[in-house]
């Protein structure tokens, strides 16, 4: 039992074929070896093409079949995880109008607070469970106010997800997870939100059908499946956002277990079952994978812009391809905690939710001309990106989030020791690391869904711990942490 799962982030597609009996991954790659291109035509916008999600979708597979053709052929079912909240429209002819207008794209913050206002705090709050905000309704409305034209050609609008699991399979399906994501769903009525609809003068026409997160949504295309070297016919059977589907990968499925990703941005995801909101909107709660109206599965969602991106961002402007992000861990290893004074801001990729959707870019403080080097401002970044990390565990305590474990996957930012470490002593929480990616936990979610296991629960028998790191008891980087807070509580106050 082979399945396939498709990983579409910002920054590349990654993919990985998953041996569901043996419960291990067979091959895996991705593309491109660059980061996907951001479109930014104006301040705080952020836009990608579909039609380039796709090549690069063919792309990452043409890599996978050199490793292992002769699995890509006997996969039996495929599984999706996609960057969330982005919108992307299509016309009668199941073409995209315009770009996508991605997660981190800031234009519809007014909109989204206008709604909030005038729908009513207390009712949001109750039935959405969330603000508006800046989430896939408001982008819709604001393509509504101010491209007249192309919205009026608007036969279906579409998660990223929606749209690639739309080209394997001709159908255009979207799951009530996908819908909570995009601030549709009233969690009070277990509906599409009918307010939300009404009150941004959508019609219902517009929302793809809804399937389960575990099902069978479509089925891969016989010209797909030829592109492709597949086997037409096989199911989509998992969809979900990344968030959600990082939590599935780390086997996170419970009311009080976590799961953090620190790529591109950083999040922190915690599984509750009784319907929670932050007052201000700073963290987010949709319905998990595993969400059914009798036993209700919420997961709370804190999410970073910039994280992974601004110390790729470091990396190409300060060192270029002479240093490698192992080398810049090494240099930030050689500074004592605290980086002697020097603090950033590690912000600058759009307006923060966390932050109450302001932005304050990202900046430097405390910079001595004679005592700093490169090596300080290395640890500074890590340190103010576990900073960060921990400032938003703060916000979720009040909704149940006090977690002793924090799971996560080995790659990106938690490659780094002292990232890790540093976000263990200051959370008091043991960072459990897992050999799993976003790819492998979609082709395990598309093996729930084709019936291969009985439970999600049953999917992760062979999944191992790989390293925890303790918090250490002799750390003062609580101290530091106070200061960086102060700097940022002044910041915040005068935005």
């Amino acid at each position: 039992m082979i399945t396939l799962g498709i990983d579409l982030g910002s920054s590349s597609i990654k993919v990985s074929l998953f041996d569901a009996e043996k419960g291990e991954s067979i091959a895996s790659s991705s593309y491109p070896p660059q980061e996907m291109k951001i479109l930014s035509h104006q301040d705080d916008w952020a836009e990608q093409n579909p039609e380039d999600w796709m090549e690069n979708l063919f792309q990452a597979i043409d890599l996978l079949k050199k490793q292992n053709s002769g699995a890509l052929k006997q996969t039996q079912a495929i599984g999706i995880s996609y960057q969330m909240h982005g919108l992307v429209l299509a016309d009668q002819n199941m073409k995209p109008i315009r770009n996508a207008i991605i997660w981190c794209d800031s234009r519809a913050v007014d909109i989204g607070n206008k709604a909030f206002n005038e729908l009513g705090n207390e009712f949001c709050l109750d039935h959405l469970l969330n603000s508006p905000g800046n989430f896939t309704a408001s982008k819709l409305k604001w393509v509504k106010d101010n491209e007249p034209v192309a919205y009026e050609r608007v036969h279906k609008f579409m998660l990223p997800g929606d749209y690639i699991a739309f080209r394997l399979t001709d159908e255009i399906v979207t799951t009530q997870s996908g819908l909570s994501e995009g601030i549709f769903w009233d969690y009070k009525n277990n509906s599409l939100s009918e307010d939300v609809m009404q009150h941004f003068g959508f019609t219902n026409e517009i929302v793809p059908d809804v399937a389960e997160t575990f099902s069978i949504q479509g089925k891969l295309s016989p010209e797909m499946a030829t592109q492709l070297g597949m086997t037409p016919h096989i199911p989509v059977s998992y969809r979900a956002g990344d968030q959600p589907n990082n939590a599935l990968s780390l086997n996170v499925l419970n009311p009080g277990e976590v799961a953090a990703t620190a790529g591109t941005s950083g999040v922190v995801y915690g599984v509750t079952d009784i319907r929670k909101f932050d007052p201000l909107s700073r963290v987010n709660t949709f319905l998990h994978v595993n969400h059914i109206t009798e036993k209700p599965r919420l997961g709370i969602l804190l999410c970073l812009n910039s994280v992974g991106i601004l110390n790729s961002w470091v990396k190409q402007q300060v060192f270029g391809s002479d240093i490698s992000y192992n080398q810049m861990n090494q240099m930030a290893s050689e500074i004592a905690e605290g980086s002697e004074g020097l603090m950033i801001l590690p912000f600058g990729n759009g307006a923060e939710r966390v932050l109450e959707n302001k932005n304050p870019g990202a900046s430097i403080h405390g910079l001595n001309l004679t005592r700093h080097e490169n090596k300080h401002f290395t640890r500074a970044l890590q340190e103010s990106i576990a900073y960060s990390f921990n400032y938003g565990l703060e916000i979720m305590q009040p909704l149940g989030m006090n977690p002793k474990v924090i799971r996560a996957g080995k790659a990106n930012m938690f490659l780094s020791p002292l990232f890790a470490q540093t976000l263990a002593n200051l959370s008091d929480a043991s960072i459990e690391l897992f050999n799993t990616n976003g790819s492998e936990g979609a082709a395990r979610g598309a093996a729930i869904g084709a019936g291969f296991f009985t439970s999600p629960e049953d999917a992760f028998q062979n999944l191992k711990v790989q390293e925890t790191i303790h918090p250490d008891p002799n750390s003062n980087i609580q101290m530091y942490y106070q200061n960086w807070r102060n700097l940022l509580d002044k910041t915040v106050i005068s935005l």
